[in-house]
């Protein structure tokens, strides 16, 4: 089995939660930010996504003034 099928955690974490939390923004007026649904930004800041385009990577990341290594870390 491959990494990319393995259905273990993978090891990184995602500190959405923690990153709108110190800007005081909410899950939604990001999503409307960045154009990406609530429920999918969810997904992502609970640690269930599996996949996730460079292209919301961007747009969170500008929205939030973050890098990437701000927002994924290896948990």
């Amino acid at each position: 089995m491959s990494p990319a099928e393995d259905e273990g955690p993978s090891g990184i974490h995602c500190r959405l939660d923690e990153l709108l939390a110190e800007r005081g923004m909410t899950l939604t007026r990001l999503s409307e930010l960045v154009g990406v649904s609530v429920v999918n930004l969810s997904v992502l800041k609970n640690d269930r996504a599996r996949a996730v385009r460079f292209s919301t990577l961007a747009a969170i990341c500008r929205a939030l003034d973050c890098e990437v290594g701000d927002l994924l870390i290896r948990a």
